[in-house]
């Protein structure tokens, strides 16, 4: 008889290698050699790129050590398989996640309320804002708020963002979400947090990159908007996507219209694809994303 796991933790180990035969045996005959438990496997064998992804989760207590040691016997492991990509997360270990913010706060309210209500085992140290609009909802869910202006000058936009990358560092997090953030994000910063800085994008990319994409969509007549969650590159909207939706529209809806049913999408495109890199089921392949849902 199996037995019953009233304990949650896993342990979750992603990889992504050149692709050969016996990767999934050699995994797998390593997690069973110690005993691990596995609780969930997704595997990726991509033709185009020749290149193999897994995630792996398996019960922690199944292990006679922790994940330290796991870490270090699978990174031999990944040596052997020539892996570009290998880590080991403890979901005892709470993520740790920064939102940048401008003036709207649909998406703001959104996580905050994921996040009060349970549904996002994380914690949110802070929230920025280049304005001050947003700070009575960060200060309703008890989250602290820095309000760094961002002028219009290239010398005041240079000595604000080393403020706000300051500040943000100094949480060391795990995921810096740019919560409809309307500002550029600096090359250099895009590099530094690169694969931890997640976009939400008011469009179904490639479609309608930049400023005002919902007035570029009507006046196109599209008959779908969407909502794009992706890694953010120093090349404007152009990140790897992690998750996508739409909803149709037709002849009758105005640019306010699109505008207001678009939030809905948007926050929820938002949070799907937070919580997959949080739960670290996104592995980028190039321009590309893997994603074990």
């Amino acid at each position: 008889m199996a037995r019953v796991n009233p304990d949650p933790r896993r342990y979750v180990l992603t990889l992504s290698c050149p692709d050969t035969t016996g990767i999934v045996a050699r995994i797998t005959g390593f997690l069973a050699g110690l005993g691990g438990w596995i609780t969930e496997a997704a595997y990726h064998s991509d033709p185009e790129s020749g290149r193999f992804f897994t995630r792996q989760a398996i019960r922690a207590d199944s292990l006679p050590f922790g994940a330290a040691e796991l870490r270090r016997r699978f990174t031999a492991i990944a040596a052997e398989l020539h892996a570009d990509h290998a880590m080991v997360t403890d979901t005892a270990e709470r993520k740790r996640v920064v939102l940048l913010v401008s003036k709207q706060g649909h998406c703001l309210y959104d996580l905050l309320s994921r996040w009060h209500a349970g549904e996002m085992a994380v914690d949110i140290p802070l929230v920025i804002s280049n304005h001050a609009t947003l700070a009575p909802v960060a200060g309703m869910f008890g989250v602290p708020f820095a309000h760094v202006p961002v002028p219009g000058d290239d010398a005041g936009k240079h000595a604000a963002f080393d403020r706000i990358a300051q500040l943000t560092d100094a949480e060391a997090p795990d995921a810096i979400v740019l919560a409809r953030f309307m500002q550029v994000v600096p090359p250099e910063l895009c590099a530094a947090w690169d694969g931890r800085l997640i976009n939400i994008h008011h469009a179904f990319l490639p479609s309608f990159v930049g400023g005002r994409p919902y007035h570029q969509a009507y006046a196109r007549g599209v008959k779908m908007i969407g909502a794009t969650c992706h890694y953010v590159t120093a090349e404007l909207d152009s990140g790897p996507i992690i998750a996508q939706d739409v909803i149709r529209v037709d002849h009758t809806d105005s640019v306010d219209d699109m505008v207001r049913r678009g939030r809905d999408i948007e926050r929820a495109v938002l949070a799907h694809g937070l919580q997959w890199h949080l739960q670290d089921r996104v592995l980028r392949d190039g321009l590309r994303t893997v994603v074990f849902r």
